[in-house]
C-alpha cells in the first residue's frame, strides 16, 4: 500500500511538472521571446488556456498529500514554510496576469500584467526547485545544494517552455510569411490598426525560431546546473547521497537527456527530451526520500480508491488530448490576449 501511495503521488507531481512546464517555461521566457506588443499577445495566447488544465495535477497532488500523507503535510509545513508562501504567491501573480491582461486596452496595463506573468512564472519555477532541493537535503533551504537545485529546476522549466514555444509560436497560417496586410485607404483607423496587428503577429516565424535556438543554450545551462548540484550534494551529503545508487541512475538519465538536447534545435526531439528532463526532479525525490506515510482514515482510503483513482486515467487522456490540440500554432489574439 505504501509504494502504491508513493507512486500515485509521484505520478501526479510528474504530470504537473511535464505539462505545466510548457506554460510556466514560456512565461519565464516571455521577455526574451516577445519584444513587441503583438509578440506578447501571441505568447499569452500560446499559454492560455493551456494553464487551466495543467493546474488540475497540482491540485490533485495537494489533495493526495492531505489525505494519504498527513505526516508529510506537517513536515512540509514546518520545514518548507517559505516555499509554501512563494509557490501560491507566484501562482496567483502568474494567473492574475493571464486573466486580467486583456481586460483593458492600455499599454501600461498590459506591461503591468506582462510583468506579473513573467515574475510569477519565475517564482513558481524557483519555488518548486527549492522544494525539490529542500526535500533532498533534509529540509534545509539555504544550503548551496538546495539553491543549485532551485536554479537547475528553473532551467528545466525554461527548457520545456522553449521547446513548447518552438511549435506553438509558428505562424498561425502555417507559412513563414504572408506579406504585409494593408487596409484600404478608405478604411477606418480601427481597421488599419487591426490589419497592422494581424500582419505583425503572423508574418514571421521569428518567435518560434528564437525559442527553438534557445533549447540548445538552456539545455547546456541546465546540464551545468545539474553538475553543480551533484558536486554540492557530494560535498555536503544529504538524503540523495544516502541513496546513491538510485539517485545516480536518475541523475544519469537527466545528464544524458540534457546532453542530447544541447545539440538539438526545434520542437521535434526537444519536445520529448524536455519532458523527460523536467520529470526527473520529482522522480528523484520519490526515489531518494523516504516519505513519511501515516495511516489514513478508512473513509479517506475509500474515497481515494473508489472515487479519485478512476479519475486519473480520465485526467491523463484529457491532458494528452489538450496538449495535442494546443500544439497547433497559437491564435493571434483571444480572450486572454
Amino acid at each position: 500500500m505504501d509504494i502504491i501511495a508513493v507512486l500515485f503521488l509521484a505520478g501526479l507531481v510528474v504530470g504537473y511538472f511535464v505539462l505545466a512546464g510548457c506554460d510556466i517555461g514560456l512565461g519565464m521566457l516571455m521577455p526574451y521571446l516577445a519584444r513587441t506588443p503583438a509578440d506578447r499577445r501571441r505568447v499569452v495566447s500560446a499559454i492560455a488556456p493551456y494553464f487551466l488544465g495543467t493546474e488540475v495535477w497540482l491540485v490533485g497532488a495537494v489533495g493526495v498529500v492531505a489525505g494519504l500523507f498527513p505526516a508529510l503535510k506537517s513536515e512540509l509545513t514546518t520545514g518548507l514554510g517559505p516555499v509554501l508562501v512563494m509557490l501560491p504567491a507566484g501562482w496567483v501573480a502568474r494567473d492574475a496576469g493571464l486573466w486580467f491582461r486583456a481586460r483593458v486596452a492600455s499599454r501600461a496595463w498590459h506591461a503591468l500584467w506582462d510583468t506579473a506573468i513573467t515574475v510569477g512564472s519565475w517564482v513558481l519555477a524557483l519555488s518548486l526547485g527549492l522544494a525539490v532541493g529542500g526535500m533532498l537535503n533534509g529540509g534545509s533551504l539555504l544550503s548551496p545544494f538546495a539553491v543549485a537545485c532551485a536554479f537547475t529546476v528553473a532551467a528545466l522549466f525554461a527548457l520545456r517552455g522553449a521547446a513548447f514555444g518552438a511549435e506553438r509560436l509558428v505562424p498561425a497560417g502555417g507559412s513563414p510569411a504572408f506579406g504585409t496586410a494593408e487596409a484600404p485607404a478608405s478604411a477606418a483607423p480601427g481597421a488599419t490598426l487591426v490589419a497592422e496587428r494581424t500582419a505583425s503577429a503572423v508574418n514571421t516565424a521569428e518567435n518560434a525560431d528564437v525559442a527553438a535556438q534557445a533549447t540548445r543554450v538552456i539545455a547546456r545551462v541546465a546540464l551545468a546546473g545539474a553538475a553543480v548540484s551533484v558536486l554540492a550534494a557530494a560535498v555536503a551529503g544529504g538524503t540523495a547521497v544516502e541513496r546513491l545508487p538510485t539517485a545516480a541512475v536518475i541523475v544519469s538519465v537527466l545528464a544524458a537527456v540534457l546532453a542530447g538536447t544541447a545539440g538539438l534545435s526545434g520542437p521535434r526531439l526537444s519536445r520529448h527530451t524536455s519532458a523527460v528532463a523536467v520529470a526527473v526532479p520529482p522522480l528523484l525525490v520519490a526515489a531518494a526520500v523516504e516519505l513519511p506515510i501515516a495511516a489514513a482514515p478508512t473513509g479517506t482510503l475509500t474515497l481515494v480508491g473508489f472515487a479519485l483513482a478512476p479519475v486519473v486515467p480520465v485526467m491523463l487522456i484529457g491532458q494528452v488530448w489538450l496538449y495535442r490540440m494546443l500544439r497547433r500554432p497559437a491564435p493571434v489574439s483571444g480572450f486572454f490576449a
